[in-house]
């Protein structure tokens, strides 16, 4: 079994943080009276450990070794036992993930643009959760299926598939008779955003934006989100890692697992960045190929509806063409994804290729 325990291995950046009980948050993320667990300076590369709330959670048994062993697997992440041991975990009132962090950057203040440039993924196992649970998913009361003694007056237990990692670096799902599907691994973090502005408590599960639980996968190594600053210091965080995910992730999870990722934090304070944001008031992001302008809605065809007006925005903000102009290519070239249907908040995510604006 290959573990990539807490404290140990590679550890690129400036500075690493753990995922150790008291610098994580379970299953609510920092608003604007969180107090950072470190503090940075612009451009600082921060190593940070993830770890994933399958195998933790209360329906699991919170106890990750007993549920692995299980399934067969026996190498289990020492900071994720902690987690399950010493942090409390309300379901009722709290959502399932744990995030690392917050960080506070220094100078960083309301209108500001946190860049998260993405530099590396480590996964820290060879194994993770595939669940579907509750209800919830794109066909709630179809799935998960009752096992055939079940009392209808009791909850649906969940249906947690363990998918694996092999020799060549590809997942694994077993069928169950004999057969293997095997798919390539791309991972990333389904959770990067900054605090919130308010008191209130903020769930773990809908995205919102202060960015969180985007769950959108083109945001792996080499991609760079661009959060809105709420709050003095950004105060950014991470967690919910991925080994991969299909656009929609329509079970309810994908293919969760922990990673050790290796960010930089960069700040934007010029007007030209400000305004966009401004303009746009969702979160956006940008790989080596494509422009991401994101839609957020709990009705899919208004998450809809916003990408487009987004999109339209930002081709209007960074390149002055007109609405119906960007409308209209949007329409004959743009891609528009469905990053994810499960989250309470719908999210898409509208990509635009940089080399269709070569020039302009």
């Amino acid at each position: 079994m290959n573990l990539l325990q807490s404290r140990s291995g590679p550890r690129t950046g400036d500075v690493y943080l753990a995922a150790d009980p008291e610098l994580i948050s379970w299953g609510l993320l920092p608003n604007a009276l969180a107090e950072p667990v470190l503090t940075v300076a612009p451009d600082t590369v921060v190593c940070l450990d993830t770890i994933s709330h399958e195998g933790i959670l209360e329906d699991q048994g919170r106890d990750p070794a007993a549920f692995f062993a299980a399934a067969g697997i026996t190498g289990i992440l020492s900071d994720t036992s902690l987690v399950a041991q010493a942090r409390a975990h309300d379901p009722a009132v709290q959502g399932p993930h744990v995030i690392t962090g917050p960080i506070a950057v220094t100078g960083a203040q309301p209108g500001d643009v946190l860049e998260v440039e993405v530099l590396e993924l480590r996964r820290r196992t060879d194994y993770g959760v595939i669940s579907n649970r509750h209800g919830k998913g794109a066909l709630p009361g179809e799935y998960p299926r009752p096992p055939q003694d079940h009392d209808p007056g009791e909850p649906v237990p969940p249906t947690c598939t363990i998918a694996t990692v092999d020799a060549t670096g590809r997942g694994v799902i077993a069928v169950g008779d004999g057969r293997e599907l095997r798919f390539p691994l791309a991972p990333f973090l389904g959770i990067m955003g900054v605090a919130a502005a308010t008191e209130e408590p903020v769930h773990s599960v809908p995205p919102g934006p202060h960015g969180g639980n985007l769950d959108i996968r083109m945001l792996g190594v080499g991609a760079r989100l661009y959060l809105p600053v709420q709050v003095p210091g950004a105060m950014f965080y991470a967690g919910d890692p991925h080994f991969a995910q299909g656009d929609g992730e329509v079970a309810l999870t994908a293919f969760e697992a922990p990673l050790r990722a290796t960010v930089r934090l960069r700040l934007h304070t010029d007007p030209q960045m400000r305004a966009l944001a401004a303009v746009l008031a969702t979160p956006f992001a940008e790989t080596r190929d494509d422009h991401l302008v994101i839609g957020l809605d709990r009705d899919l065809d208004l998450a809809v509806a916003q990408a487009t007006r987004n999109a339209i925005a930002y081709l209007a903000e960074r390149h002055r063409i007109p609405g119906s102009i960007a409308l209209a290519y949007l329409s004959a070239a743009a891609d528009f994804r469905i990053s994810q249907v499960v989250d309470v908040v719908k999210g898409v995510h509208c990509c635009i290729r940089k080399s269709d604006l070569e020039g302009l």
